[in-house]
Order: structure tokens, then sequence, then C-alpha cells
């Protein structure tokens, strides 16, 4: 028995944006101003708002643009719906385990490694949404990349890399706000203003 399964318009993409620019504004005033200071329950509080806001609701976009795409076929095939099932399922994993390390008050000098992995997957996005010519993507990949750079210099402890990290998390954060908006007016009532 072969079962078809109608063709969706509406890939979670919004859901996704939204996550991570929770996420870098939750992060971006501590990181940039030093507000609020860091404590042990700043740590508890933003490690929890890692795990469910940019974790989970990326890790959720992902999951479901992945099974869309390869199992159910509901979504039509395109390369740039693929890097973006990439992107959400690999951002959204890593942001389960940021906040679960600063829940914990772990050690944050790994993220230095993390984070090269992290410019790669950034490069690569910026490289599909500039190619396809969705230059709002493309430049929140830029974002993206600005973002693990900073961070690498603040895992290895320069704390000018903190400050530029807080910096563009919360640019970064605004602009995904800038998308998930965009992106739901789009889906829900035909407003074009992405592009």
């Amino acid at each position: 028995m072969d079962v078809t399964f109608a063709q969706s318009a509406f890939p979670p993409l919004a859901l996704g944006f939204f996550g991570l620019g929770t996420g870098y504004l939750i992060y971006g005033p501590q990181e940039l101003a030093g507000w609020p200071t860091r404590d042990e329950r700043v740590d508890r509080a933003t490690g929890v708002w890692g795990i469910w806001l940019p974790g989970f609701c990326q890790l959720v976009t992902g999951v479901i643009l992945f099974v869309g795409l390869t199992w159910l076929q509901v979504f039509q095939k395109s390369a740039p719906l693929y890097m973006a099932a990439l992107a959400f399922s690999a951002y959204g994993i890593h942001w389960f385990a940021l906040g679960w390390n600063r829940l914990q008050g772990n050690d944050p000098r790994p993220n230095a490694g993390m984070c090269v992995a992290f410019m790669t997957v950034s490069a690569m996005g910026a490289t599909v949404f500039f190619k396809v010519k969705d230059w709002p993507v493309g430049l929140l990949f830029v974002g993206l990349f600005a973002i693990y750079f900073s961070d690498f210099f603040a895992a290895i402890g320069v704390k000018l890399g903190e400050r530029a990290l807080g910096l563009f998390h919360l640019v970064t954060g605004c602009w995904l706000m800038y998308l998930a908006y965009a992106t739901a007016v789009d889906f829900a009532i035909s407003y074009h203003w992405r592009i």
C-alpha cells in the first residue's frame, strides 16, 4: 500500500526563528552589559531558557523539516529547505548543551571547539541562502557566523569576545524577531516582507 501525503505550504520556519531569537535576546544583555550579573540563580534561569526556547523550538523545527522532506515528502524538496533543516536541528541540539552547561555551571572553555563547527554550519547557510538570493536568511547566517567567531574568543577567556558575543546576540536576535514576524504574517495573511 502506497500512502501519499498532501504537500504543505507551511514549514515551521517562524517557530525556529522565534525560538533562537528569544534565546539571543535573553543571553545578549548579560554578555554585552553584564545585566543581570551572573550568579548561580541567573545561570539556572538562563540555562532553562536556553534549553527550552532556542533548543526545543529549533529542534522541533529541524525534525519536522527533515521528516517532511525525507519520510513524508510534504515539503517541496529544495536546497534551502534542506539547509534550514540541518541548521535548525544542529543549532537546537547545541542549545540543549549550552543551556544545560549554563544551568549546571559547567566550564565554557570546551565551547571553543564547538564554535569552529558552528562557524562552518553558518558559512554553509550563508553560501546556500545568498546563492538562492534569499538575502534576509543569508544575512542571518552572517550574524550566526559572527556569534560563533566571538564566542570562540569568549570561550578562551578574552573579555572583549564576550562583549562582542553579546552585541551579535542582540543584533542577530532582533533580526530573528523580524524574520519570525515576516515569515508568520507571510504564511498567515500573505504579506511578503522578507524580500
